[in-house]
C-alpha cells in the first residue's frame, strides 16, 4: 500500500491580488477560520512515510479546496461576492491545479495495481458553538467501504495503544460528507482509500503542536503500513 499525504488547509496565505478583501478584518487570517492550526506541522512529520505529498499553499478564506465546486461554502464570506469571472480565475489558478495534482499522483499509483491510502491532515477547534469537542483525534472515513473501515479500526487501536488519548471515528465530522476524499472515492472506486486525520487544536502550545502527539501519530502510521 502506497501513502498519498495531503494538507488542504496548511496556511492562511492570501495572494496579493486578493488581500484587499481582508482590509477590514486582517486578524481573521490568524485564526482557525483561515487555516487548520498545527496541521502542516503534522503533515511535515508524516512526509517521510509518504510516497507522494501535496499541500495547498493558499488559505481557505479565498477558496475552500476541501469542498466540491457546487458547495455553498466553496467561497468564504470574504470572497463570495466576487464576480463570476473572478471566481473562475481563482478556481483555475489555485483550486483545480492543486486537486488535479493530487489526482494525478493517485492515478499513477493505481495504474501500477497498488493500493492507495490517502491521509488528509486536518485539525479542529476544541470548542465550536459553545460545545466542547470530546476527542483528541478523529478518523474520518466512509463506513460503507469495508477496507476503509478496517484501516481506520487498526489505526485507531494503534493510536490508543499505551495512551489515554480519546480517538473517535467520524468525529467531529462525518467522513461521508462533502470533501476531497469523498470526491476521490467517486473518482477512484477501486483500491483508493481516503481517511481524514483530524487533530484537536488543544494540543497546540505556543503556536506548535505538542511533540508527544506528533510522535504518537508518526509511530501509528509507521506501524499501520505493516498491518493493513
Amino acid at each position: 500500500m502506497k501513502i498519498v499525504l495531503t494538507c488542504e488547509h496548511a496556511f492562511p496565505d492570501i495572494p496579493e491580488k486578493y488581500i484587499h478583501l481582508f482590509a477590514e478584518d486582517k486578524q481573521v487570517l490568524k485564526t482557525h477560520e483561515a487555516y487548520d492550526l498545527g496541521a502542516y506541522q503534522i503533515f511535515e512529520s508524516l512526509s517521510s512515510l509518504a510516497d507522494s505529498t501535496h499541500y495547498q499553499k493558499i488559505g481557505r478564506l479565498l477558496v475552500e479546496s476541501n469542498r466540491s465546486t457546487w458547495h455553498k461554502k466553496l467561497f468564504s464570506r470574504y470572497s463570495e461576492n466576487l464576480s463570476s469571472s473572478e471566481k473562475m480565475d481563482i478556481l483555475d489558478t489555485f483550486y483545480y491545479p492543486y486537486r488535479n495534482e493530487v489526482e494525478r499522483s493517485i492515478r499513477s499509483i493505481l495504474e501500477t495495481d497498488q493500493e492507495v491510502l490517502h491521509i488528509s491532515v486536518h485539525s479542529f477547534t476544541p470548542k465550536l458553538n459553545n460545545e466542547v469537542r470530546n476527542a483528541d483525534i478523529g478518523l474520518l472515513y466512509d463506513p460503507k467501504r469495508k477496507r476503509e473501515r478496517l484501516i481506520s479500526k487498526v489505526w485507531k487501536s494503534l493510536l490508543k495503544e499505551n495512551s489515554d488519548l480519546t480517538i473517535r471515528s467520524n468525529y467531529p465530522y462525518l467522513g461521508k460528507s462533502d470533501g476531497f476524499t469523498t470526491f476521490l472515492r467517486q473518482r477512484f472506486p477501486g483500491n483508493y482509500y481516503g481517511i481524514e486525520l483530524e487533530v484537536n487544536q488543544k494540543w497546540i502550545k505556543s503556536h506548535k503542536m505538542d511533540p508527544r502527539l506528533i510522535s504518537r501519530v508518526l509511530k501509528s502510521v509507521k506501524e499501520l503500513k505493516n498491518k493493513v
